[in-house]
């Protein structure tokens, strides 16, 4: 049998049925997954995918919604420490050992309407749609090997969260997302303190 789409399991509806794996598709807000996660993880394998673009193009159309007015390519590319911002709401469900999280990474469409209705930060521009156009690679993970080695290269032992965001070249915000969930999925533990930064250290556990 192939895969079955949109297949109510205990009580949850679920968007790919592979055999005995469930699969989820989840574009934002772990948040909204937690709870289903938290009653299905004991009897079933879940694979949850997360897209993340590395590079986004914004198509801005006319409130009638058929009017081109511009296409333009979005500053921003999307990382895999982008990751941690959603992770942050599910730290424990990442290291159940039915879990999985495939990270996709994508070339996508994001389809703007001047309705007026949308977010302020847009300029009340209303996101109506977004469109995959490739998937570039992907990444599996499955264990405290693949979260750890998230963590970039020469790191000091131990280190702090402003380590963590100059060797990776990403926003002290972020750093602290990476360091919360892998904390919080009892891989790093903190040592000490510099200054008013926690200092992590890797945990070595033979049971992960």
């Amino acid at each position: 049998m192939g895969d079955q789409y949109e297949i109510p399991v205990d009580g949850y509806l679920i968007d790919i049925v592979r055999g005995d794996l469930l699969i989820e598709i989840q574009t934002s807000h772990f948040s909204t997954i937690r709870n289903k996660l938290i009653h299905l993880l004991p009897e079933h394998p879940i694979r949850l995918v997360y897209p993340i673009a590395k590079c986004k193009w914004i198509l801005r159309y006319a409130a009638d919604g058929s009017t081109l007015l511009g296409r333009r390519k979005s500053p921003k590319h999307g990382r895999i420490e982008h990751l941690f911002a959603e992770l942050k709401y599910i730290p424990r469900c990442a290291i159940h050992p039915n879990f999985s999280l495939e990270v996709i990474f994508t070339e996508q469409v994001d389809i703007w309407k001047n309705d007026g209705r949308g977010s302020w930060r847009r300029g009340y521009w209303s996101l109506v749609d977004r469109k995959l156009q490739i998937v570039e690679s992907k990444i599996i993970l499955l264990d405290h090997e693949g979260y750890l080695g998230l963590l970039p290269e020469g790191l000091p032992d131990p280190f702090t969260s402003q380590d963590v965001g100059s060797h990776a070249r990403i926003a002290p915000k972020l750093a602290q997302n990476m360091l919360y969930c892998l904390r919080k999925m009892d891989l790093l533990s903190v040592v000490g303190m510099s200054g008013r930064r926690r200092l992590y250290s890797v945990i070595v556990n033979e049971t992960h």
